[in-house]
């Protein structure tokens, strides 16, 4: 089964999770980074979400949305949002 992964700040760290269907979204897995200066490299985001269980799907790639922190004011700090499509690493459902 696949999911989606998708990896923010919160606070001041990346957070990596993977959103489950069905499932309230403070069960949710989820990774904190230690830093928050640089964005964690593709490697590091690989090794935790394999500690989550979880690997990338076959050719997927990370994409980057960014939106405003305040809806509809340009003024606001940019805050970026990044996706990627996963499945369990034992191929099985999570």
């Amino acid at each position: 089964m696949e999911h989606t992964a998708q990896m923010s700040i919160r606070g001041d760290r990346w957070c990596l999770y993977v959103a489950l269907m069905g499932v309230a979204t403070s069960q949710w897995p989820e990774h904190y980074f230690g830093r928050a200066v640089q964005v964690p490299t593709v490697a590091e985001r690989s090794q935790a979400l394999t500690a989550l269980g979880f690997v990338f799907t076959d050719g997927a790639e990370w994409e980057w949305e960014e939106y405003s922190a305040t809806t509809g004011d340009d003024t606001s700090p940019v805050r970026l949002l990044a996706s990627i499509r996963v499945r369990s690493w034992d191929g099985g459902a999570s």
